[in-house]
């Protein structure tokens, strides 16, 4: 579990079949092997590491999920270690499993931020609602406007200069994953909606 607050942004320093090479500094620290890191929102698991480096295995899952199949050597990716108990959640509950990828329209300055437009496929673009969250390459964000088939987020500066978003331009590709509790919720409904049929209705007077 994650909460979309960006530790640092690593460098790409290989990216093989399978495996994922990252350079870092910050989230090193305390590192373990089978330790969980999100690399631009995907939760990966270490499997070797040293002063510098950290390494970790792509399933084909993760490469058909996200936009890292498309990183080359140098470039800039976020990273966040996993959540600890009883630490600060200053994001929200973000789990690392990207639910699919959208593509940046454009952005615009509004005073001290900075508005991104992106599209979103219908698949995630149906759980948006205006001031929800939404994790962009694994940066807890609130969405600010919402189309039919686009949404907003505005981004102050201090997380535009500490994350990879100050990279991005119209058609850059990004990982994008809906707020849980979302899913959860349509659950519960559809569940609830399967246990009312004609004969309940009737047995409690409708």
């Amino acid at each position: 579990m994650f909460t979309g607050i960006v530790g640092e942004i690593g460098t790409v320093l290989s990216l093989l079949p399978g495996k994922l090479s990252v350079g870092a500094q910050t989230i090193l620290k305390g590192l373990t092997l089978g330790a969980s890191v999100a690399v631009n929102g995907a939760c990966l698991t270490v499997t070797a590491f040293d002063e510098k480096t950290f390494q970790v295995d792509l399933a084909p899952e993760t490469e058909r999920r996200t936009n890292l199949w498309q990183l080359r050597r140098g470039d800039p990716v976020n990273l966040e270690r996993a959540l600890g108990l009883g630490a600060e959640l200053g994001g929200h509950l973000v789990q690392g499993h990207i639910d699919g990828t959208g593509k940046l329209l454009a952005v615009r300055p509004e005073g001290n931020a900075s508005i991104f437009r992106f599209n979103a496929p219908p698949e995630i673009q149906r759980y948006l609602v205006e001031k929800g969250f939404i994790a962009v390459d694994g940066i807890s964000l609130t969405v600010s406007a919402i189309g039919a088939d686009y949404f907003e987020v505005s981004v102050i500066s201090f997380s535009l200069r500490n994350t990879v978003l100050q990279y991005r331009k119209a058609g850059d590709t990004v990982n994008l994953e809906i707020d849980i509790m979302a899913k959860y919720a349509e659950r519960l409904m559809a569940a609830q909606a399967s246990r009312i049929s004609m004969d309940f209705l009737r047995q409690n007077g409708f």
